[in-house]
């Protein structure tokens, strides 16, 4: 969810991308020379935009010194939104999909602003979330609704213990309990990256091959993604036959 450069706009866009930049931020400040990166013009030009802005009666204000830089008067800025962690990681879900798709820079702007509004504790939260998420591959077709999606997502988010009924594509049934790592977004739509009790290793089990599924009250062991990030394309592929 980090921030990038926007790139060079029309000063017109660049005044408008300015204020809206400011209400995310606000009460906190944003300096000239930060701007003038974000917006890749100079800091004088810079200067001249936001003076354009108050003399349009945008109420932008200077704190100089060392530290000192701009702020919108917080009765113009966003009031905290009530995104929960889960919200705002679905927005990113959302959005990852957008790639080279148009509304992908307003997508990622409006990301922000979400994020920049959320409690430090919730957005601290959602990135933790965001990190158990990858999309390694656009699905083929629309991917089926899975009813059991709720319960594996609490699952992930809460670090528990998950106790399964998994079906594979020739219709064997399995009981286990697997422990949580992450969710993934692939080609034959999402899986759950867990650590397998019944096989003593990691596995990746489609969601829709989940029959019923069970939140224990018990806690998983915290596992690294990273490290299991190598095998999850061949586990994937396997998947259908686990």
């Amino acid at each position: 969810m980090a921030d990038r450069s926007v790139g060079s706009v029309n000063r017109t866009d660049r005044l408008y991308a300015i204020v809206e930049e400011l209400r995310a931020a606000a009460p906190r400040r944003r300096s000239a020379r930060a701007l003038a990166d974000r917006y890749e013009v100079s800091v004088r030009t810079i200067e001249r935009d936001i003076g354009a802005l108050q003399q349009a009666g945008v109420p932008i204000y200077a704190d100089v010194g060392r530290h000192g830089g701009y702020a919108l008067d917080k009765n113009m800025s966003l009031p905290p939104l009530n995104f929960t962690p889960a919200e705002a990681v679905a927005v990113a879900v959302a959005l990852s999909r957008m790639r080279g798709a148009p509304f992908e820079d307003a997508g990622a702007s409006a990301l922000r602003k979400i994020v920049a509004a959320m409690s430090e504790r919730d957005a601290g939260a959602a990135r933790t979330l965001a990190a158990q998420v990858r999309v390694l591959e656009q699905a083929a077709a629309p991917l089926a609704v899975s009813s059991i999606a709720p319960m594996v997502e609490r699952a992930v988010t809460t670090r528990r213990i998950l106790r399964l009924e998994y079906k594979d594509r020739d219709g064997r049934g399995t009981h286990r309990d697997v422990e949580p790592i992450a969710l993934i977004s692939g080609k034959a739509g999402w899986y759950l990256a867990a650590w397998c009790r019944l096989r003593e290793g990691v596995r990746c089990f489609r969601l829709d091959r989940i029959m019923d599924a069970e939140l224990t009250p018990y806690p998983a062991e915290a596992r690294d993604f990273e490290a299991f990030t190598p095998t999850l394309p061949d586990l994937i592929a396997r998947a259908p036959s686990l």
